[in-house]
């Protein structure tokens, strides 16, 4: 079977301005900015030496003090990647050119009230204006979306995420301290999957808890989404499973009306090097007894899939398309999605009533 997978890349790629460089920036952006052929025409960061340091790993001719300077000597169809962190946004957005193409880190915003102030300045702005949903565009998921859309495994009914894994917290110092960590900061692509996929909840239930012997403000959720009687979708993550690799999980499924795919996500097992990523499916034969086939893709989630979102700012912005899957338009329904997560966390569940005991 032949699955399409592949981000469609420009015709004409853009000059890319980069707007911070942390770690994020040389493990995935740049590899696949280079891995797709694009042009990073500079780098500014606050702290000039990280930006100078990357700009020698991969060849980057211009290194600037500050995003005012990286605007002024930017050509005029350049288009910026912001990579920093949410409480910066308003004030980068706002130095931007009108009309400008942006791609800005997830997450939009540390809080719904921030998000809807940085969706009314780039409509104010006129911006082409997407945020970095990465997850969207990993080989697993583009090649789940291309069976899905084409009706292989039937009308799905059923969507999983399942994250049991030791994540290594300390490698975000600047994350790691977030009072909204784990929902905010990790659980937010599997919600932004679930919504691409099955459209706007009507409503979102939600637990997300510490664990007792760290300081981190959250580190495990489950995530129950409503779509009515007969879909199901939820999102179970686990990152304190520090018992060694047998019995972590990290996967998302599909399950249809005639089949279902699994997809492991490997990068999170032993991140971040990863273990190779696995896609399987099953579509049923009513005259066979089912069976479970593999497919081998290339690439994984990072650093491909931010080649995707970058490819498809690009090509919305030449005009190549008039799709922009992770619009801030769009993206703004996952902020309030994230939002009502953790009021269904902090209001509990519906009290039970245990009748008397005497």
């Amino acid at each position: 079977m032949e699955l399409l997978y592949k981000p469609l890349l420009p015709r004409t790629p853009l000059p890319i301005v980069i707007i911070g460089a942390g770690g994020i920036v040389g493990d995935a952006h740049l590899p696949a900015y280079q891995q797709a052929g694009f042009t990073v025409h500079g780098i500014t960061n606050r702290t000039r030496e990280k930006a100078e340091a990357l700009a020698g790993r991969f060849g980057i001719q211009n290194v600037y003090s500050s995003v005012n300077e990286a605007v002024n000597h930017a050509p005029g169809n350049a288009v910026y990647d912001i990579t920093i962190m949410p409480q910066q946004f308003l004030e980068t957005l706002n130095q931007l050119p009108d009309g400008s193409g942006v791609l800005i880190q997830k997450p939009m915003g540390d809080y719904f009230s921030q998000s809807k102030e940085i969706l009314e300045v780039c409509r104010k702005k006129n911006l082409a204006a997407a945020v970095n949903c990465q997850l969207r565009f990993a080989p697993f998921v583009s090649a789940a979306r291309h069976m899905i859309e084409r009706g292989m495994i039937g009308e799905l009914y059923d969507m999983e995420v399942r994250v049991t894994v030791k994540t290594p917290w300390e490698l975000f110092p600047h994350v790691m301290v977030h009072p909204r960590l784990e929902i905010q900061y990790h659980s937010i692509h599997y919600i932004d999957l679930v919504r691409s996929f099955l459209g706007d909840p009507r409503n979102v239930m939600a637990k997300t808890l510490k664990h007792p012997a760290k300081t981190l403000s959250s580190s495990r959720s489950t995530i129950l989404f409503d779509y009515g009687d007969t879909i199901h979708a939820v999102i179970n993550t686990n990152h304190d499973h520090d018992f060694g690799p047998h019995n972590q999980e990290s996967y998302i499924k599909w399950e249809g009306t005639k089949g279902a795919i699994k997809a492991k996500m490997g990068l999170l097992m032993d991140y971040p090097h990863g273990v190779p990523d696995h896609f399987e499916y099953c579509i049923r034969n009513d005259h066979e007894p089912p069976e479970w086939e593999t497919a081998a893709l290339e690439g994984s989630w990072f650093p491909d899939a931010f080649a995707g979102t970058m490819s498809s700012l690009m090509r919305y912005k030449n005009g190549e398309s008039n799709l922009l899957p992770t619009h801030v338009e769009d993206v703004i329904k996952t902020m309030a999605v994230v939002e009502a997560a953790y009021n269904s966390s902090d209001s509990g569940g519906t009290p039970i009533n245990y009748g008397s005991s005497n």
